[in-house]
């Protein structure tokens, strides 16, 4: 399946080492305001190549705008975004046209379709996920329209955690003075030694990032099987690193009691309001009004110079294979432009049904 939404609809296309990778936005209301800067600056956010602790492969991944935007406003008409691939090397990939990587969905893709490409993953590479960030900011834009805001950071990388809490979503602008991503400067400068440790020696490291959207207001999620909670969930696990994800305090949840979990709720200035936010922002699949936490687990870039063994799937026989090619050490700094987009995707896939973005126009 490469389409997601059901009235802000995304449709993704193109492989690691095609020609280019997009996207088709169908269902965004028409005089938003939105120009080729606005999706550039979070294509530039998930890029590879930069800094030291992701992937040398250079993609400048500019965003050519192909339908959809006249004089820089939405006409309301599907919205089609090109980003070529300008820096591909297949050649390290030959060898391993019949050998599945250890972690790689390659076995996966082979097992279902019987045939794939196997050049740096093909559809399943992370290269997929620029489209999702440029559908994003188009996402990001209409929820800005109405005072949304959607900021993610990391809070741990290989054990190493972040002590930063945020009050408000400038504290979370922070994290673009880290290459890692991380609010807590101390915290940041341990992730960035470590991350450069597994480079060294050919390894890699995995993570947690946050993702928070601010401003949402009570009642968007569409009960009982649309939950706000179960459609986040859904959309953060869609992206290929992902192995888990927590709304709220998550699975701390499970060592709490009742009374410890629950938020009070209070009024304040003629808005009901709770005390806390364990929830996360959403109570019975529906928003509260307050910020909306999500947390994801990111597993090790699957990719390794280790020796690993892998079977031949033309001789079935016992192979043994070290990876070579470009990648990076830590996925972290680049999945939260990535997340962010997909928070995005589903807030403004609801609100629009819910009614609290208007379906045609803004």
């Amino acid at each position: 399946m490469n389409t997601w939404g059901r009235i802000f609809r995304v449709t993704t296309w193109g492989e690691s080492h095609g020609p280019a990778t997009g996207v088709v936005i169908d269902g965004c209301p028409a005089g938003l305001r939105i120009t080729q800067e606005d999706i550039q600056k979070d294509l530039n956010r998930r890029r590879p190549g930069q800094s030291d602790v992701t992937t040398p492969r250079s993609e400048k991944d500019t965003a050519e705008i192909l339908s959809g935007i006249y004089e820089d406003k939405t006409l309301g008409t599907p919205i089609s975004i090109v980003i070529r691939n300008e820096d591909v090397d297949s050649h390290t990939y030959d060898e391993l046209r019949h050998v599945p990587r250890p972690g790689h969905a390659d076995y996966t893709f082979h097992a279902k379709y019987g045939w794939r490409d196997h050049r740096g993953g093909g559809r399943a590479s992370a290269r997929e996920t620029a489209a999702r960030v440029a559908a994003g900011a188009v996402a990001k834009e209409l929820l800005a329209h109405h005072s949304v805001r959607v900021l993610g950071h990391v809070v741990e990388i290989h054990g190493i955690q972040s002590k930063f809490v945020f009050e408000s979503p400038e504290d979370l602008l922070l994290a673009e003075r880290s290459i890692v991503r991380c609010c807590d400067a101390a915290a940041s400068d341990e992730m960035v030694a470590c991350v450069e440790r597994m480079k060294k020696t050919g390894d890699s490291v995995g993570g947690i990032a946050e993702i928070v959207a601010f401003n949402v207001p009570a009642g968007v999620g569409e009960p009982v099987f649309g939950k706000l909670d179960a459609e986040l969930a859904k959309a953060l696990m869609s992206i290929g690193a992902v192995k888990a994800v927590e709304i709220g305090v998550g699975f701390q949840s499970a060592r709490l009691t009742g009374t410890e979990m629950n938020d009070p709720f209070t009024a304040t200035g003629g808005r009901i309001k709770t005390k806390t936010n364990k929830a996360g922002g959403i109570l019975g699949g529906i928003s509260t009004g307050a910020p909306i936490i999500c947390r994801i687990a990111v597993k090790p870039t699957p990719s390794v110079g280790g020796r690993q063994t892998s079977v031949d799937l033309e001789t079935l026989e016992e192979v043994d294979l070290s990876v070579s090619g470009r990648h990076d050490p830590c996925i972290l700094p680049r999945i939260v432009p990535v997340a962010e987009a997909m928070v995005a995707l589903v807030l403004a896939d609801l609100m629009i049904q819910g009614g609290f973005i208007h379906p045609v126009r803004v």
